[in-house]
């Protein structure tokens, strides 16, 4: 392998980052230069709803360093992300096109869950260090200028995430409105951060306390690691210890000033309140030891990118977090276990079976998982529609690394595995789908449809299955003794919509088994 080049840009909500990385066969991934610039976009964002001129006109300024600096640096490629403070204004397309136009630069608008992968990601770059904390239980802290993400883990699996309003810009605004010393406005926002928090706790841990918090944020993480070095060894401290070193945060930059000088006035208002929340979600939690990684969302980016290109060697398998999140969202939901094991396998076999046929790729096979898994997670709320039901939890409940659009297509995928399935001016119109993103549903609900026929609703009647294709016909082969004619009844009902989608015409054959 070659020396490969790559940028990772980061437009944050207070912070511009762009951040040079070099791969090579030696030393994997390695960062070669980071720019930054301190910009307040959530600010105009948060409190107006826009990003006012004078900030574009700055945004574009640093934008254009930051595309001189990959072109001085030879960059291959690289990717620009933008998260809540673009996200969220009320006009991200007509924003997003002037950037493009006045620097060349086009910035790709994340969702929450994509954003928050990412970061776990960048923390999972840091390799065995970041797994050995994972083996207890463990919750990873994502602070924002919006939001913060609490993903809890318990030997090295994704138990539940949750996105919570508490952002530092979000509560710095909260601030505003309210007059008063710090005293008061750290009452304010304990009370604000812990009313939060107490129900999540409730929710989700149950009163189990948690062992390590990981921090990732854009406000302390880089003066911790700053501090550590100066004052500790390693990457970790105890919540004792944080609380300590923490009065360095707590006096509106005062004290800060003597051995972080660039931390001006507005900046220490954010890390004041940074502090805080990690003391409260530290103290709510349990949790007796911060690990303190120090990595950005520009590692997430670039780790993602050598990931992709098969340039790293990635120990951790980041498609179990997203089907450990789904099947948590089944359990919640009271969902099968058995059911959705069965209605997974099958569906995969088909969809593997059809590799040359459908051209879909590793991603929708991953989405035809997800469905299978939560197929009737709507049955929770009403039996009878069971199918608008389970899209509407699908449609309102993050997954850590899914995309708002892939989110989209699993709640229609579900919602037409029991229903008619709506055409492009149906589904596309209500959905905001692409015909690209239309054709995968349609393809995928084929294969769920057919797969969910077999299931039958009363559980597994087959020891095996097989799947095999030739020509223009799909043989499916099951072997059992059972009484298979439900089965047969709904199988071709369900045949019909697959060979119109395909123009496969699938056939159910029973062999019995011989004892």
């Amino acid at each position: 392998m070659g020396i490969r080049i790559f940028a990772a840009i980061d437009v944050g909500s207070f912070e511009l980052t762009c951040r040079i990385f070099e791969y090579t066969a030696k030393n994997g991934m390695k960062a070669i230069d980071t720019l930054r610039y301190q910009l307040d976009l959530g600010n105009d964002t948060f409190t107006m709803g826009k990003i006012g001129k004078d900030k574009l006109d700055e945004l574009c300024s640093v934008l254009l360093s930051f595309r001189d600096a990959m072109r001085s640096y030879r960059v291959d490629t690289y990717r620009a992300c933008g998260t809540s403070a673009i996200r969220e204004t009320e006009n991200t397309m007509i924003l997003l096109d002037q950037i493009t136009q006045r620097t060349g630069i086009k910035i790709e608008v994340l969702s929450n869950s994509e954003q928050r992968f990412l970061n776990y990601k960048a923390a999972a770059s840091k390799g065995q260090e970041f797994r050995k904390i994972l083996e207890k239980k463990t919750a990873i802290l994502d602070i924002g200028g919006g939001s913060i993400q609490i993903s809890l883990f318990h030997e090295d699996t994704l138990t539940s995430t949750q996105n919570i309003g508490l952002g530092v810009l979000r509560l710095r605004e909260l601030l505003e409105r309210f007059a008063g010393n710090r005293e008061k406005h750290e009452r304010l926002l304990t009370e604000a951060i812990d009313g939060e928090l107490i129900s999540f706790q409730r929710l989700y841990l149950k009163n189990k306390n948690v062992e390590h918090m990981v921090l990732i944020d854009d406000y302390i993480s880089p003066r911790m690691v700053r501090l550590q070095k100066q004052k500790m060894q390693g990457m970790s401290m105890t919540y004792q210890q944080f609380c300590e070193n923490g009065e360095y945060f707590r006096n509106n930059g005062r004290v800060g000033r003597e051995w972080l000088p660039e931390i001006y006035e507005e900046g220490a208002d954010q890390v004041f309140i940074a502090s805080l929340l990690i003391r409260r979600c530290m103290k709510l939690m349990g949790a007796k030891v911060l690990w303190t990684p120090g990595v950005t969302l520009c590692d997430g980016i670039g780790y993602e990118y050598g990931q992709k290109k098969g340039l790293l060697e990635v120990g951790h398998d980041f498609e179990q977090d997203i089907l450990a999140c789904a099947l948590q969202i089944s359990k919640r939901y009271q969902g099968s276990p058995s059911q959705e094991e069965t209605l997974e396998t099958v569906c995969l076999l088909i969809f593997d079976s059809m590799k040359k046929i459908h051209g879909l790729n590793k991603r929708e096979r991953l989405l035809l998982r997800l469905s299978a898994i939560l197929h009737d997670c709507g049955k929770y709320i009403s039996i009878a529609n069971m199918a608008e039901c389970s899209y509407q939890i699908v449609l309102s409940t993050e997954m850590i690394g899914l995309s708002h659009r892939e989110r989209e297509m699993v709640a229609n995928i579900i919602r037409y595995h029991q229903k008619p399935f709506g055409y492009y001016e149906e589904v596309g119109a209500a959905a905001s789908l692409d015909r690209e993103a239309y054709m995968k549903i349609a393809k995928l609900t084929a294969i769920l449809k057919l797969g969910s026929a077999l299931d039958g609703g009363q559980g597994r009647k087959f020891e095996d299955v097989r799947v095999v294709r030739k020509e223009n016909l799909l043989m499916i082969t099951v072997h059992t003794n059972e009484d298979m004619t439900r089965e047969r009844g709904l199988f071709e009902r369900q045949a019909d919509f697959f060979e119109e989608v395909y123009s496969i015409r699938p056939l159910l054959r029973q062999k019995k088994t011989v004892y």
